[in-house]
């Protein structure tokens, strides 16, 4: 299907890419110096330069691989089918959290990854979502007072 030659070098100029986007977001806000130390654009800016970099050395190393990288594949019909199951989940997810709460979104998406991409047993998957929307409870709500979305089985348990 995909080969590793393609998939690298269009990651490679990607990646080169969000590095130009960050540079020449920096170059907005500043990039010398001022009384104070350096201005606001200075570190994005120099990180940019280096993703840039990175991505030139990663599509150099690519095109002189290209022999063997171009004979192996990168995504074939089973891998994607797992990440098509991946997104699935992870669009039943957000759905789900807008319906019924982030909460009992997370226990139901936990679960079922655990399950169907984990392969473990389903009530392995069930204890490890609800630990994960406890854990999310204790920390986030009453540790860092963050709220999270809400739904009526929340409400129903008295979970502002």
């Amino acid at each position: 299907m995909i080969s590793r030659f393609n998939a690298e070098l269009a990651t490679a100029a990607a990646t080169a890419a969000v590095g130009a986007v960050t540079v020449f977001g920096a170059l907005e806000y500043g990039i010398g110096w001022d009384m104070a130390g350096p201005e606001p654009g200075a570190f994005p800016f120099y990180i940019g330069i280096m993703v840039m970099l990175a991505s030139g050395a990663t599509a150099v190393k690519t095109v002189a691989n290209r022999p063997v990288l171009a004979s192996r594949e990168f995504l074939d019909r089973h891998r994607l089918g797992r990440i098509g199951v991946f997104f699935g989940l992870m669009t039943g997810f957000v759905v789900l959290s807008m319906l019924i709460g982030l909460y009992v979104a997370t226990v139901v998406y936990v679960t079922a990854a655990v399950w169907w991409q984990g392969g473990y047993k389903p009530w392995i998957g069930a204890a490890c979502g609800v630990s994960a929307a406890l854990f999310f409870y204790v920390v986030l709500e009453k540790g860092f007072q963050v709220p999270l979305l809400k739904g009526p089985l929340e409400a129903a348990f008295g979970i502002y």
